[in-house]
């Protein structure tokens, strides 16, 4: 556990949660920390889903720019070979179902850290953006990449090259974010997501992850033996044999898988 990020467990569902207030700001601290409690999250043995959230007023309003407004070029170049976009990738590697819990702002790094998950719900309250650009910069931890993955090029550049604050139903329209909930919902909402996956086959949702994510990044023909390499895999497992024997006894739906 550390001082700005904690792993909580419930049940199987992971929460990481992030408490530096007033905003959350992501300093060199809540790197390290954010990429310890991703890896924690991922190995821990009876987590099958994971929140990423912020709390009641904030999710994060982007990186701390007072540490890094008088960084030189060879200091970023040297701290981001381990920086916030080594901890956003090991938040997208969790081979769990993953949501972000997005009250308040979700900015710059924030929203960076919320692309890395698999959904994003937010209050209606709230307001995602990339202003990197406004301060003379540009989305340097996955922001250019996943963010024109997720709406295409051409609204990722406006909302990049803006800069601009999206309210919640404009980022819900543009497919940014995936729920708009009242302020006070977000975290159950985003449990009730999560909680889907408490008793499910974890090894096939890794793998249907994996395929997805890892598809994204080669052609059709390379992604589709991914595919193939990952459903074949899944003979291996015992959720495969439980699986397909309960959908011969009992039809689909009923199967009581073990995570193995």
């Amino acid at each position: 556990m550390g001082e700005f990020i904690r792993l909580e467990v419930e049940g199987a569902i992971g929460t990481i949660r992030l408490d530096r207030p007033p905003m959350n700001a992501l300093n060199r601290q809540i790197e390290q920390e954010l990429k310890a409690a991703a890896t924690e999250a991922a190995q821990h043995p009876e987590v099958r889903a994971v929140i990423v959230y912020g709390g009641e007023k904030v999710f994060a309003a982007g990186a701390d720019i007072k540490e890094m407004a008088d960084q030189s070029y060879s200091d970023m170049a040297v701290k981001e070979q381990d920086g916030l976009t080594a901890a956003m990738s090991a938040v997208a590697a969790i081979p769990k179902p993953t949501v972000a819990a997005i009250t308040g702002y979700a900015l710059g790094g924030g929203f960076e850290l919320a692309l890395s998950c698999d959904r994003r719900i937010v209050s209606d309250a709230a307001k995602v953006g990339q202003p990197e650009v406004l301060l003379g910069v540009i989305p340097g931890a996955g922001g250019t990449q996943r963010l024109a993955r997720l709406i295409g090029p051409s609204k990722a550049k406006d909302i990049i090259y803006t800069g601009r604050f999206v309210k919640a139903a404009e980022a819900l329209e543009l497919g940014m974010v995936d729920e708009v909930v009242p302020a006070e919902d977000v975290y159950a909402a985003a449990k009730r997501w999560a909680e889907q996956f408490a008793n499910g086959p974890a090894r096939a949702l890794a793998a249907a992850k994996a395929a997805i994510d890892g598809g994204l990044d080669v052609d059709l023909d390379n992604g589709l033996r991914l595919e193939t390499n990952l459903f074949t895999g899944l003979f291996a497992t015992e959720d495969q044999k439980i699986g397909m024997r309960s959908f011969i006894d009992n039809g689909p739906g009923k199967a009581e898988f073990t995570g193995r």
